[in-house]
Formats: structure tokens, sequence, C-alpha cells
């Protein structure tokens, strides 16, 4: 019998979407072959203890309004002092254990300490390959600003924006050109956390501070009135990224946007898998996903967010690095649309990192 893939399945994590980076772990885990891939599952609590747990998806799933957490096993580390991404058990008051080698490491961690090129770092300090983009691409992705700066120096078009800094002046009046309604967000989360649709000015200092509440810097960008559509990116085995079909999503019930509690908790959206755009349409955000994602020197994957406008401009909002992975996420639906089921996607992406090894 051929000898199996051990892969690590690092999830939770320190940022503010440590209970959706759980459920999108036990959804990987659960297409993971156990005839070809032997899991070993790492959690990183809250407070950023790394611990080992079970490989069980049942209790990583949101029940009814509640998130999952990480919360307790044996404290785990990568070992310096041995062959690459070796692990031991490092419980108090006992001998260090071995815990063996690990070949792969699946790193479905989103936001701050996960997603944004720290854990990358960390991972090519140790000389263990992953799933995803490099340092620089997460990093980058990660940074709102810098992620517009660099898709609009590729030629893509993207939304009017303001940039706000901690500890900086600023007053209502350098914003105002934007126009009503801007939203308001930390300009390094995800999952919608920390945002605020602002509709009147009085509001903008309370939103800001919210922002802040996530990240010493806010991003505030104008609306742009238009369809929200999302895009996959596969890299193939020569290195080439391909796009799947996009997706439209449409918020149908008791949200006017597309927030935390309409994504993952209150059933609000429907979603058109694949769009129902014009054909030409479609094939420009198939083209403008790929040309994002060489233009951030991606890797692996990522997810590619798009406002589509009446006149059919297409303009991008954001790119993902490590988009969500929950059995209703848009990254994994769009593939299945375009033919490619979940576990093979996974599969897909562990070969990758296999294939590129170390950085």
């Amino acid at each position: 019998m051929a000898k199996r893939i051990r892969v690590a399945v690092v999830y939770g994590g320190r940022s503010s979407e440590h209970g959706i980076s759980v459920v999108s772990a036990g959804s990987v885990m659960r297409a993971l072959d156990p005839a070809k891939y032997e899991i070993v599952p790492i959690g990183i609590t809250p407070t950023g203890q790394w611990v080992l747990t079970q490989a069980d998806p049942e209790k990583l799933q949101i029940t009814g309004r509640t998130l999952p957490a990480v919360e307790t096993g044996t404290a785990v580390v990568f070992r310096t002092d041995d062959q690459p991404g070796t692990l031991a058990a490092v419980e108090p008051g006992a001998a260090v254990e071995s815990l063996g080698s690990v070949d792969v490491v699946f790193p479905v961690l989103h936001g701050r300490y996960g997603e944004d090129g720290t854990i990358q770092g960390l991972l090519d300090v140790i000389g263990v390959p992953y799933v995803g983009p490099g340092v620089f691409a997460s990093a980058a992705a990660m940074d709102k600003e810098f992620t517009k700066r660099l898709l609009r120096d590729a030629g893509l078009e993207v939304g009017q924006f303001l940039v706000l800094r901690r500890g900086r002046p600023w007053s209502t009046v350098d914003v105002q050109d934007l126009g009503l309604p801007v939203f308001v967000k930390p300009a390094r989360a995800g999952s919608s956390v920390g945002i605020t649709k602002v509709t009147d000015w009085a509001d903008l200092a309370d939103a800001v501070e919210v922002a802040f509440g996530h990240d010493e810097k806010a991003l505030i960008e104008a609306a742009v009135a238009g369809r929200e559509v999302e895009c996959g990116v596969l890299e193939t085995e020569d290195g080439t990224p391909i796009a799947s079909l996009p997706a439209e999503i449409r918020v149908v019930r008791g949200h006017d946007w597309y927030d935390f509690e309409a994504k993952y908790l209150d059933d609000a959206c429907e979603f058109d898998i694949p769009a129902r755009l014009p054909d030409e349409v479609t094939a420009k955000i198939r083209a403008a996903a790929c040309t994002a994602f060489q233009a951030l020197d991606c890797a692996g994957l990522a997810r590619v967010d798009f406002f589509v406008t009446p006149d059919e401009r297409v303009i991008v909002n954001e790119l993902n690095t490590m988009p969500g992975f929950t059995h209703i996420s848009m990254y994994p639906q769009m593939w299945q649309a375009t033919g490619v089921e979940y576990p093979e996607l996974v599969d897909r992406l562990i070969q990758s990192a296999l294939r590129r090894g170390p950085r």
C-alpha cells in the first residue's frame, strides 16, 4: 500500500473570522480521501495557542447561530531541530513527544495571522509546502488598499476609495466627494466583519471607529451600483490560472447588503451559479479574475469579487487568497458548476502545493 500523504489542516486562528475558519476546515477534512491522505488537525485558539485536535468534521459546524471555536487540545509546535515539517507535542510537565513530520500544510485560515502572509512566512522559514499564495500575495491581497492599487496598475477598474489611519486627523469633508452611501471597512479583514454602510454623514465617525476596532487602517469606499459577482481562480499544473464560471449573489431577505449575518447566519441570500450574464460579460469577468490573480503574484487559488454595473462595466472589489471553504461557500460551489467537485478541488490544491514544494 502506498504511503499516505500527511496533511496538516491548520484552522481557527486569532482573527475575527475564527469561527468561519473552523467551519471551512471541517468541510476540507470531510472531503479528503482517507485512503490517500492522513489528516493532522491543528487548531489555533483565539488567543494563539496551537493544539492538536480531533479530525471530526461533525464537531466543526454552525449550531443554530453559534459558530464553533477551537478551545482545547494537546499543545503542538513545529520543531526546527529535525526534518522540515516535524511536529512535537509539548504538554506541560511531560516529555516532548515527536508526532512525526507532515508533507504539506493546508492553512484554512481567514483574516489576520493566517491569510495575511504571516503563517506563510512561518512555513517558508520551516521549509514546508503549503496550499495557497505565498507571503507577498497573501499580504497584498489582505490589505484592500494595496490590492486596489495593484489591480488598478494592472489595468483593471476599481471603485473610488479613501484610506484613513488611526491616530491621523481626518474630517467628513475629506470623504464627501465619494458621495452617499459609502461603505466603511477595516482595510485588513474579511467575511464582512467590521463593515458599516453609511447613508448619513452624521454616522460616519461611528462607522470609522467600528472599523478601527478591527484594524488601525480603515477603507471608505464609494458605493457601486451594480450586481455582486464572484469568480474562482485555480492554478493548473503548469502554473497557468484558470477561472471558474462566475456566480451572482442576491440579498433577498431582511438585509440590504451582503453583511456577515446575511452570509452565514440568516439564510438571506440567493445565488445564481453560474451568474445569468451575457456571454461577453462572463468572458470579461473570467479574464479579469486571471489578470488579478497574476497581478498580485498569487499561487494555488483565489476568489475575485466584482461589481457588474448596469452598463456592463466590470469593477473589481477585492481578492481573497483563502476564500471560505464551507459547504455554502461560493468558491467550491463555482468550481462545482464548472465541473470540479469539492473533493477533486481540495485534492488539486494539495497536489499543487506539493508540486511547488517549499517556497
